[in-house]
């Protein structure tokens, strides 16, 4: 069985701490592949305990939740959890290359556009014995902010990078599309070789000095807010 493109709903709020906090609160009564958006979050959350600091109205802030096995998604392995990655990741990337730039995936799961980050994911698994239960894909992408603290060390944007200015929530059901159409190819193992496939061929690693010197200045930078 393969996701239905209208099955998506998108659950919009002014504000709320995170969305990833809200879904895991929720996530008995959200549909599956239903996305909670926020204009603001007042504790957003990244990768490895960091915070998510976002101008409010100017950029997406949402998380995904997935449920497999229930008939729409396929039941996956633990195992194989990194898919949910692959999906994410690669569904970012066609969403902005259809806005005509160049992302990079930064392992194991941030875009940038050249040296320059657009967009971070967290990723927090609901774990049943062997298997992935659900999963709360949290996305934040820099869409129309164009003045970053001069702390953080490398911030871009869609705006900065095209010098046009988007509509937030067209953009975010331009985005599920996108990841509609991965979501398909997780029901498969040919679409699953593919979506890994083209992960490989995006994926970078940073060096380890240059990851280093990344997680320190935005230690300092956390450490000043």
């Amino acid at each position: 069985m393969t996701p239905r493109q209208n099955s998506i709903n998108i659950y919009w709020h002014e504000s709320v701490d995170s969305t990833n906090s809200v879904v895991r609160r929720q996530i008995d009564e959200l549909d599956n592949l239903s996305i909670t958006a926020a204009v603001t979050q007042t504790a957003g959350r990244g990768r490895g305990g960091h915070k998510w600091a976002a101008k409010p109205g100017a950029n997406l802030t949402f998380s995904i939740l997935l449920k497999f096995g229930d008939g729409t998604l396929e039941p996956l392995l633990v195992r194989d959890s990194l898919l949910i990655t692959h999906a994410a990741t690669i569904a970012l990337k066609h969403y902005f290359s259809e806005k005509g730039i160049v992302p990079r995936i930064k392992w194991p799961n941030d875009i940038w556009v050249a040296d320059r980050k657009i967009c971070g994911i967290l990723i927090e698994n609901i774990i049943d014995a062997d298997k992935v239960a659900a999963s709360i894909v949290g996305i934040g992408i820099n869409l129309n902010q164009r003045d970053f603290d001069p702390a953080l060390p490398n911030p871009t944007s869609l705006s900065l990078e095209t010098g046009k200015d988007y509509r937030i929530k067209e953009e975010l059901e331009a985005f599920a599309s996108c990841f509609m159409d991965c979501c398909v190819k997780m029901n498969s193992l040919e679409g699953r070789n593919e979506l890994a496939a083209e992960f490989a061929d995006s994926m970078f690693y940073l060096e380890k000095d240059r990851q280093d010197a990344l997680d320190a200045a935005i230690a300092h930078y956390e450490s000043m807010r």
